[in-house]
């Protein structure tokens, strides 16, 4: 039963309410404990590396603090790595929703009974090690891999076509590993779709265009943000892709993290590095969502 309770301002709260509160913050505690260990933790002290240093024997020191390794991290060579990380990452969120919409339309809409097959084959990538599946586009793209003899066998090209080591090859392998983040969002927004507003938007004679571009894509929205922010993030963020299947023209800010944490094994300069492409990919995301802001939580912009 719940019990209403009098305060000394005068306000009148219920007992019930409280202990649902109460319910409630146990119910998320495991989550914000989980978030703090894993993400909140690492990010502290890659934080205070960052603001570190290298001694005479190559040791992290925080001897002299300063932020010298993030005035060296603005250095202008970078520029052209991040403009092919934000590239690569833009190019792959749109051929990711260009691809994952009518795919997730279509598990929603005619899967019927085997929505949750469609939806386990969609998510079958995810069993198999990332590596593993992109040193196979590695073996499909490569001069005598199976693009160039399948094209050479119908006799359209004599000579083959160079395509491993090149944007579209980093392209399609990022296109690839992200598409099943862009398919998954887009279907539990489809899915929750009214599509009785749909029919009543052909019943008021709008064609099935105009019921697409007035109706689903608006009402969809939240989910098309969302594939695009799970997809471009980890995209951005990708070096492994670039790595295998690009080359030295293909190198992303994330390619050169990587290095400098492993092979220059200067932490500090990563650290301050990988805050900075941290900071970028925030600031594009709240620009995103502020923009988006109507669409996705029906406030004004």
């Amino acid at each position: 039963m719940t019990e209403a309770v009098a305060q000394p301002d005068g306000a009148v709260r219920s007992t019930g309410q409280r202990g649902d509160r109460l319910a409630t913050g146990f119910l998320v505690l495991p989550g914000v404990i989980w978030l703090a260990i894993l993400f909140l933790a690492p990010l502290v002290i890659i934080g205070v590396i960052s603001v570190g240093s290298l001694d005479a024997s190559g040791r992290v020191t925080l001897a002299n603090p300063s932020l010298a390794n993030y005035l060296e991290a603005l250095n202008p060579e970078f520029l052209p790595a991040l403009g092919r990380s934000l590239y690569y990452a833009g190019v792959t969120t749109v051929l990711s929703l260009g691809i994952g919409y009518p795919v997730a339309y279509w598990i929603s809409r005619y899967g019927g009974r085997r929505k949750i097959l469609l939806l386990v084959l969609v998510m079958l990538p995810f069993w198999t090690s990332y590596l593993i599946r992109t040193y196979a586009w590695m073996i499909i793209l490569r001069d005598n891999g199976v693009v160039n003899s399948l094209l050479r066998s119908v006799g359209l090209i004599d000579d083959p076509i160079r395509i491993l080591n090149t944007d579209i090859s980093v392209i399609l392998g990022m296109t690839y590993g992200f598409l099943p983040f862009a398919i998954l969002p887009l279907f539990v927004s489809i899915d929750r779709l009214d599509f009785s507003l749909v029919q009543a938007a052909r019943d008021l004679y709008a064609s099935g265009r105009g019921a697409f571009l007035h109706v689903t894509l608006p009402l969809t929205m939240p989910g098309i943000v969302a594939a695009g922010l799970l997809t471009f993030i980890p995209a951005l963020g990708d070096y492994v892709t670039p790595d295998i299947l690009g080359g030295a023209e293909t190198t992303t800010i994330a390619n050169i993290v990587q290095v400098i944490f492993t092979s220059g094994r200067d932490w500090p300069y990563g650290s301050a590095l990988g805050f900075l492409l941290m900071a970028v990919t925030i600031a594009g995301t709240l620009l995103a969502l502020r923009s988006l802001r109507r669409e996705v939580v029906g406030a004004p912009a």
